[in-house]
């Protein structure tokens, strides 16, 4: 018996690298095909995948790419609203609101924008929609005012807008990783170190002490959830968001 997703069409943003790339591979071994999205282009790609240049925070950018990925593909199955940033730590008084406006177009608009214009494609088949927010979607940490602001807005739109999809047969839910020890997360806790902070390594360890499982959750765990949301197997599971941390309190 293949897989449920053998044949698929799938679109991931931000699918160059970290975790968007090892969610593209997940879908490839669950026997999907399809677009990669990013503002870099990324390593080889798997056999059947194609790679368009896009900045999700530039709309008619993004609706170019995604067009131009149905119509090469003749539809969209599924699609991964993956493509963000992690902004520098700053105390609430230090906020810059530039930076601000810059992280919102890429973590909120890009998210928006995303799911507007996968609409359209995907409306005569149904399929479903994954958006990658954060543990910040649910609950903030100290100096994360701007990404915990994105993070909340995200969950806003997944809420609110699988409320408007749910009509077409689209499914749109949410994945909420913990701390996952990706290239950018243990460059801005090495980082903060040397800014007399714990060591990367101690700080790593106290993640993993305070889950449940005692361990951190990885890029694997939190891509082989994306492709269980894609998948039949989450059919009557719409407007939620999946946790992804290894049991944090």
């Amino acid at each position: 018996m293949g897989s449920p997703l053998e044949g698929k069409v799938v679109l991931v943003t931000g699918g160059a690298t970290g975790i968007g790339r090892a969610i593209v591979d997940a879908f490839t071994s669950a026997g999907a095909t399809g677009a990669v999205l990013d503002v870099a282009e990324p390593a080889a790609l798997p056999d059947g995948w194609r790679f368009w240049r896009c900045d999700v925070s530039v709309e008619a950018d993004l609706k170019a790419a995604m067009d131009d990925a149905a119509g090469s593909f003749g539809r969209l199955d599924i699609v991964v609203a993956n493509a963000g940033v992690v902004p520098e730590w700053s105390e609430s008084e230090s906020i810059d609101l530039d930076e601000w406006d810059r992280v919102f177009g890429i973590n909120v608009r890009g998210v928006m924008a995303t799911i507007k214009h996968a609409v359209q494609p995907m409306k005569r088949a149904g399929g479903a929609i994954v958006v990658l927010g954060s543990l910040n979607s649910r609950r903030a940490h100290p100096r994360q005012c701007l990404y915990t602001a994105t993070k909340h807005a995200v969950l806003g739109i997944v809420r609110a807008t699988a409320l408007d999809l749910g009509r077409h047969g689209i499914r749109v839910n949410a994945v909420g990783p913990g701390p996952i020890a990706t290239d950018a997360l243990v460059e801005r806790v090495e980082k903060r170190a040397g800014e007399g902070q714990p060591p990367a390594a101690e700080v790593l360890e106290g993640f993993a002490n305070d889950a449940a499982l005692g361990r951190i959750a990885t890029v694997e765990d939190v891509a082989a959830t994306v492709v269980f949301l894609a998948s039949p197997g989450s059919a009557a599971i719409t407007g939620q968001i999946v946790p992804i941390d290894g049991g944090l309190p």
